[in-house]
């Protein structure tokens, strides 16, 4: 199983980034898709999950701004990130939870995807 993180980029301050993450393999189904980063000498942070059936989570600094969504049927989750502030800056991870194959259920992370908010 991969995950490969795609969308990242610079932007000015107020615009917008769409960032994509597919999982690609043997997959059945995957419990919980996320999105998570971590900005340079900071922890990795959660950002945002999303469920299977669509129940989803934010970080309280990207509520309101983040709206991330799910392609079950593709094995993709998706973070639409709107009015992009400075300190949104960072290595942006996927994650997926719960990922069943006809071996085992497990947990794998994307390689990261840079977003830099700067004018």
């Amino acid at each position: 199983v991969q995950l490969q993180a795609s969308g990242g980029g610079l932007v000015q301050p107020g615009g917008s980034l769409r960032l994509s993450c597919a999982a690609s393999g043997s997959i059945f189904s995957i419990s919980v898709m996320g999105w998570y980063r971590q900005a340079p000498g900071k922890q990795r942070e959660l950002v945002a999950t999303c469920t299977s059936g669509g129940s989803t989570n934010y970080a309280d600094l990207v509520k309101g701004r983040f709206t991330i969504s799910r392609d079950n049927a593709k094995n993709t989750v998706f973070l639409q990130m709107n009015s992009l502030k400075p300190e949104d800056t960072a290595v942006y991870y996927c994650k997926a939870q719960g990922v069943r194959t006809s071996a085992f259920v497990s947990t794998y992370w994307g390689q990261g995807t840079q977003v830099t908010v700067s004018s």
